[in-house]
Formats: structure tokens, sequence, C-alpha cells
């Protein structure tokens, strides 16, 4: 996928905040967007800009936590724009409250949307691209995903469980010699809003990410078919500490305030 001109995408969630600005900028790149969300609003918004800069972008109404809705996209997407050979799956939600307080409803939505409507997308696509020989799956998960967070039980589940469904993935591929390819994205914070008041203690080494970044970073691990991205660099330290006893980790996960980064979280719970 290092060459992306005239082959067609699938951005979820891509109608705001990171989602929009990797369609727009893959679109920009020469491929054909397909972006799916419930937001119409922000979709229509989204098809008006792309018009004015001449972007082959499209926009599709889909709950990706809908397995039959998604197959039923799947099949539009295909008949009306080609066989897709970029699946980006990048919407999420996040209640953003302690485990306790937050709803059966609440938990079961963030699971379905966050990580098991990854099944369903995958399995839409995959088989396509193994067949034609080509293509590139690409799973936002977080550094939540790479380490539990207080106030987000739920969104660390479900990102640890996206983490772990690409993984697997990955090594499905490679023991097959498939030349399908996957990245897996892994950022701190980012300030689409999604997270908004939330805190870090050292913002030189856990910055809160500006979206525009985390967009091109993510462009580029596609087109440099990067198999992990990971942001800022200090999340690595994370597989490091977890060689340490657990009481450690638990300490300096204290220390560096993730911990403490979701005391004044006011974010909106829904979109990406």
């Amino acid at each position: 996928m290092r060459d992306i001109r005239g082959k067609t995408a699938v951005v979820t969630g891509g109608a705001g905040g990171i989602g929009r600005l990797l369609a727009l900028a893959l679109a920009g790149k020469g491929a054909r967007l397909v972006v799916w969300d419930l937001d119409e609003a922000a979709m229509a918004s989204l098809e008006a800009e792309a018009g004015r800069e001449g972007l082959d972008l499209h926009c599709l109404r889909c709950d990706v936590s809908d397995r039959r809705e998604v197959y039923a996209k799947a099949e539009e997407t295909a008949a009306r724009f080609g066989p897709v050979s970029l699946l980006v799956n990048n919407a999420g939600i996040v209640s953003g409250t302690r485990f306790l307080d937050t709803s059966d409803e609440r938990a079961e939505r963030t699971m379905a949307v966050n990580a098991i409507a990854h099944f369903w997308t995958t399995r839409a696509f995959l088989p396509g691209m193994i067949e034609r020989g080509e293509g590139h799956l690409v799973t936002l998960s977080s550094a939540a995903g790479v380490i539990g967070v207080t106030g987000l039980a739920d969104y660390s589940a479900s990102k640890f469980a996206a983490f772990g469904f690409a993984e697997a993935i990955r090594m499905e591929l490679r023991k097959a010699r498939s030349p399908v390819r996957t990245t897996i994205v892994c950022p701190f914070f980012v300030d689409t809003g999604l997270f908004e008041g939330v805190k870090t203690r050292f913002p030189l080494l856990l910055p809160i990410l500006k979206q525009e970044y985390v967009a091109k970073r993510i462009l580029g691990a596609i087109l440099k078919d990067k198999r992990r991205l990971i942001m800022p660099p200090f999340v690595y330290s994370v597989f490091f500490l977890r060689l340490c006893p657990v009481g450690f980790l638990d300490a300096m996960a204290a220390f560096f305030g993730v911990s403490s980064s979701m005391d004044e979280f006011t974010g909106r719970a829904h979109g990406k």
C-alpha cells in the first residue's frame, strides 16, 4: 500500500476528528475514500469540503456495531466504489467514568463499537484483500490499550481487545504468507474533544497529541507499511515496566499521572 492512488479505502468514524483528517489526507494522496459514520451533518460537511478540494470522497451512514448493517454497507461500498484495499478501523466512543459508575448499556456499547465492530469490518473486507493479493488493515487502538487507566475501564478493555485482535490477524496473515499488511496505532490522549479535560503531569514525555499530528503519522505509517505506531515514544516504556513487579508498575503509573489523568475529564461521549 505504498501507492494508494486509485485504491478504494474505508475509514470508519471518519466524519470527525482523526478520522476526518486522515480521510482527507488519504483522498489527497489519490485514494477513493468511503467514510462510514453516524453523524449525518458531519458527513455532509465533509463531502462538501472534499468537493471543494476536488477529492474523490464519499460518505455512507453505518453503525459499525451492527453486524448485518456492516455487511450490507460493505456490499454497497464494493458495488459503488470498487474493491476495498485499505480499511481503517477508527470509529470509537468513550464513557470516561469509573467502572461502577458506567451503565451496563454504555459498557456494552463501548465494547461493541471499539472492539467487536472490528470483527465485522475485517470479516467483510479481508477475504477480498487476500484473494486479490493486496490490502492493508489499520487498527486504532490506544495507549490505554497497553496499560489500564483509572476512569477508562470499559475503554481500556475495548482497546486492549482491539490491539489483541489486530495482532492475532497480523500473525495469521504472516503464517499464511499473505501480502496483506496491518498497522496497529496506539496514541496517548488526542485533542479531538473526545478526551476534553484530561491532564498530563509531564507534557514533555506524555503530551496531549494534536490530531493533525496523529493523522499525519498514521498516513505515514500506512504509506511505509509500518506494523506498529505508538505515540509518543515514552509509551513504549510500558512494555518494559510490565517486566517489573506489579506494585512498581502501579507506582510508576501514579507518578507519571496516568492514574489521575481522567480526574477532570469532561469530553463528549461519542465520535472520534
